[in-house]
């Protein structure tokens, strides 16, 4: 069955903006799967690389920094899941704790460099709190009576810092 050229650009678009996988949009417009993949060679071969417009959608559309707000999340459950199983494992040795701690540590800040390039307004939220708790480990240190106050204050300021960065 010969398809349109309309059918052609809506598989495409559906692919393209709509981020569907091609076999999602070969279905969506009622399209073989090997018809879809044969028209997506074909453009390639003429110039239109859909999975490079896809991907330049996908950045275009904010796209990357939700996928990267999702894979930082992801990863700090790990982290605190895997944290919290190293202190529990009383068998593990001190020494293999210690590397396999360093070893997140390492994989967590390659994240964090990786998403600073990728998610600018969350990097300056990340060095907003990073303070605010630089502050209250100053003011746990310094003046432990004022501890309890400020603890206290913060979580009202947290909304405040969320509105200013995030």
């Amino acid at each position: 069955m010969a398809h349109s050229d309309d059918t052609r650009r809506a598989v495409r678009a559906s692919f393209v903006f709509d981020q569907l996988t091609l076999e999602a949009s070969a279905a969506l417009h009622q399209v073989p799967v090997p018809t879809a993949r044969r028209w997506k060679g074909e453009a390639r071969r003429a110039g239109d690389d859909w999975d490079k417009a896809q991907a330049a959608q996908l950045l275009a559309g904010g796209g990357i920094e939700e996928i990267a707000r999702q894979t930082m999340a992801a990863f700090i459950q790990q982290v605190q899941a895997t944290t919290t199983a190293l202190q529990a494992d009383t068998d593990l040795p001190p020494a293999e704790r210690a590397k396999l701690l360093a070893s997140l540590s390492d994989s967590f800040a390659k994240l964090m460099v990786s998403n600073r390039r990728l998610m600018p307004e969350t990097d300056r939220l990340a060095v907003a709190m990073d303070v605010i708790q630089r502050f209250g480990e100053f003011i746990a240190k310094r003046r432990p009576a004022l501890a309890g106050e400020f603890v206290e204050q913060l979580e009202s300021f947290g909304d405040e810092i969320a509105r200013a960065y995030g």
